[in-house]
């Protein structure tokens, strides 16, 4: 079986945001796997996503102080800032976590670790609704 659907998340501020339920919502043939992969991608090049901590939001806050310390918006170190000072910086986080994850999926659920969920990591200070591609590849 194979399956793709585009999904959209609602817009957050810029953080590190747990999504996992949102996307699984979304997802309309994920309970008809029975084992394979689901390849979320998101269309966008200032938010990525990762997989971590799930129960404690002091490991998101911890997320955005590090990387906001790791790649400061100062304009005067970029000359890509036509949006603004985030602009640069937001490529850049972007770059390093990457725009997309492949998760394993058993009897019609995403196989992660009790502790692990799917951040959107959003890097603009007011990010829009982001657009992911979800594929489904496996037996039904």
């Amino acid at each position: 079986m194979w399956h793709q659907q585009q999904i959209t998340l609602r817009p957050r501020s810029r953080g590190f945001h747990l999504v996992t339920d949102e996307i699984v919502s979304q997802l309309d043939k994920l309970s008809d796997m029975r084992i394979g992969l689901a390849h979320i991608h998101i269309m966008h090049t200032s938010a990525s996503l990762t997989i971590n901590e799930n129960a404690d939001p002091t490991v998101r806050e911890d997320f955005e102080m590090h990387f906001t310390r790791t790649v400061p918006e100062d304009t005067s170190m970029y000359k890509h800032t036509l949006e603004g000072p985030d602009d640069m910086t937001s490529h850049i986080k972007a770059s390093i976590l990457g725009p997309s994850l492949t998760i394993p999926v058993s009897n019609g659920r995403l196989s992660m670790g009790t502790w692990q969920g799917i951040y959107l990591c959003e890097h603009r200070n007011r990010g829009g609704a982001r657009a992911l591609t979800v594929t489904l590849h496996g037996t039904s």
